[in-house]
């Protein structure tokens, strides 16, 4: 993380706030309106950074790729980087038992929030084998107890289950400011237990691992909370403003035991902003490699985009070079198989640039004829996080083919102006 900072810093685009900021609203509304990567030097004595990925630039740089070459890089890495165990880390310079979550920097984001949270947690989790690490949002209900949102059939939550189904305490440990890349991984579909391996794919070295003391095994980071998922007690978690912008529901979630703090010396707390850019970066990014696989099977693809006004996550632009009639439609159906909370999928030519919003409404307007190129598909599984999805799940995707008639290419010949 702090190489990271170092780079964003090198490069002009870190904001640094020195004066004194509150983790009550007003540090997540600078973060807002900064719309950038922001170091705070100064929260109740701690120190803490927002947007660290907040922008496709920022992960272009991580990735050591061009913007534009973001997904093609994504989706040819293989999850199979090197992990290796050590015995130290500096992120044991601080250890205490003493707990007491009040003193970090967890901020509270929004007017109706259930209270503090922890948005950038790595929840990192082992039992029975079987190894997950991925990133929750956790309620702070006091200074050593979180409330943590477990979805099914994620594998936290399968993990949980079948350690409560026996009345057994599930290890964990939260980390907080590990390598961005790190953070990233966590968030992406890998094979089980495959996280951290992915992450080394993406740093092209490998993530070196301690093992706490409750035997869960965690890469170097500026904090890590120690504890356990307790089998049975649940509590009120939310509201919450998930990726939508919108307040998520109250539900009854689990709960973490916090034992054990380790952090750096004057660690530097990673917080995401609720459906601020890295969140939907975050959520959203991950899914585009994995639709672009599935495009590529029925035709040749050429680049994917989740829009950040569809939320990185409810609505998708699909670039290809059509070969046949048939394969803008082709294609709006495997990006709805490979990513079922897509809910509107734009299909368009290698012409029209898929991160120019006006481009986009113009091959709408040009290539679209309602009546045969818009695919209405009604009571299918759709997203919990949308507002206007049914009580059952199920929601009405809708699929826009705005790609050229083949057999009529010259009528949508764009004109140019000579050289």
């Amino acid at each position: 993380m702090r190489e990271f900072i170092e780079k964003l810093k090198e490069n002009g685009k870190l904001v640094e706030i020195k004066d004194p900021v509150s983790k009550v609203f007003e540090a997540p509304k600078i973060a807002k309106q900064t719309n950038a990567p922001v170091l705070f030097h100064d929260i109740d004595g701690n120190r803490a950074i927002m947007n660290v990925l907040g922008s496709r630039d920022e992960l272009a740089a991580m990735l050591g790729v061009e913007k534009d070459m973001i997904i093609q890089r994504l989706s040819e890495i293989n999850p199979e980087g090197e992990v290796l165990l050590v015995e130290d880390s500096p992120t044991k310079e601080v250890v205490k038992t003493d707990v007491d979550l009040n003193k970090l920097p967890i901020m509270t984001h929004f007017e109706r929030d259930g209270g503090p949270y922890i948005t950038a947690g790595v929840v990192v989790t082992e039992y029975d084998g079987v190894m997950n690490a991925a990133i929750h949002r956790m309620l702070v209900v006091d200074k050593n107890r979180i409330a943590a949102r477990l979805v099914a059939p994620r594998h936290t939550y399968v993990l949980h289950k079948k350690a409560a189904e026996k009345g057994e305490k599930l290890p964990v440990a939260i980390v907080l400011g590990a390598d961005p890349a790190v953070t990233y991984a966590s968030t992406t579909r890998v094979p089980a237990g495959k996280e951290f391996n992915y992450a080394a794919a993406l740093r092209g070295k490998p993530v070196e691992l301690f093992e706490c003391s409750n035997g869960i095994k965690v890469p170097h980071a500026e904090i890590v909370l120690e504890g356990y998922i307790d089998p049975e007690e649940r509590v009120d978690e939310g509201p919450f403003v998930d990726i939508t912008g919108t307040y998520d529901h109250v539900r009854q979630e689990p709960v973490i035991h916090i034992t054990k703090i380790l952090h750096r010396k004057d660690p530097i707390y990673h917080g995401i902003l609720p459906a601020g850019p890295e969140h939907l970066l975050m959520m959203g990014v991950p899914y585009e490699p994995r639709i672009y696989k599935a495009v590529s099977e029925v035709t040749t693809v050429k680049n994917v985009v989740l829009t950040e006004g569809g939320c990185c996550y409810l609505h998708a632009v699909v670039q290809i070079e059509k070969q046949t009639e048939g394969d803008g439609k082709n294609a709006i159906m495997a990006a709805f198989a490979s990513h079922t909370s897509l809910k509107h999928v734009v299909v368009v030519d290698e012409d029209i640039d898929i991160f120019d919003m006006q481009d986009l409404e113009f091959a709408i307007a040009t290539r679209v004829k309602g009546d045969m190129d818009i695919m209405i598909i009604p009571n299918v599984r759709g997203s919990s996080l949308d507002p206007r999805g049914s009580p059952d799940g199920t929601t009405t995707k809708v699929g826009i083919d705005a790609t050229k008639v083949l057999a009529e290419a010259e009528n949508f010949e764009r004109a140019k102006m000579p050289e």
